[in-house]
C-alpha cells in the first residue's frame, strides 16, 4: 500500500508529466544507482517483458545490432533496451506500450552518426520486420557507429 501512495504522490508532484513519463523517470534513477555489471541480462530481461508483436522486435533489433555493431554494448535507458558507446547511448528500442503508442520505435540518440545534410531522422517506427526493414536497420546501425 505505501508504494502506491508514494506513487501517487510522486505523480501529482511531477505536473506535466503522464504516468508513464513518470514511470520511465524512476526507472532511469533505478538504473543509476544499479550496480548490474551485466547489461546483456539486463536488456533480455526488459525484452522479456514486452507485449508482442514488439517482443518479437526487440529480439531481432538485439541481435542485429549486436551483430553489426560489436562496438556497442547492451544495457537499459529509462527502463528500455539501449547500446551505448562507452557511456553514452547511440541507440534505443521503445516498445509502443511505454507510452501508449500504436507502434515501437527504434531511436538513435544525438551521440549516432546519422548526420545526413541539415535535417536527418532519428527515430523509425516499427510494426513488423521484414528482410526489407531489417537491411534498413543494418545500416542505421552501421552508419550510426561509423
Amino acid at each position: 500500500m505505501a508504494d502506491q501512495k508514494t506513487s501517487k504522490q510522486s505523480a501529482k508532484k511531477a505536473k506535466g508529466m503522464t504516468k508513464e513519463e513518470v514511470a520511465a523517470m524512476k526507472e532511469y534513477l533505478k538504473e543509476l544507482n544499479s550496480d548490474s555489471a551485466d547489461g546483456e541480462k539486463d536488456v533480455l530481461g526488459k525484452i522479456a517483458q514486452m507485449s508482442e508483436p514488439d517482443r518479437t522486435i526487440a529480439k531481432r533489433i538485439h541481435t542485429i545490432i549486436r551483430s553489426n555493431a560489436p562496438t556497442l554494448s547492451p544495457k537499459t535507458w529509462y527502463g528500455m533496451p539501449a547500446y551505448a558507446k562507452g557511456d553514452k547511448i547511440v541507440c534505443f528500442f521503445q516498445t509502443g506500450d511505454k507510452f501508449k503508442a500504436r507502434y515501437g520505435t527504434l531511436g538513435f540518440s544525438d551521440k549516432a552518426n546519422l548526420d545526413d545534410g541539415l535535417m536527418w531522422p532519428t527515430s523509425f517506427a516499427i510494426k513488423k520486420l521484414t528482410a526489407v526493414e531489417e537491411a534498413k536497420i543494418v545500416a542505421l546501425i552501421k552508419k550510426a557507429v561509423g
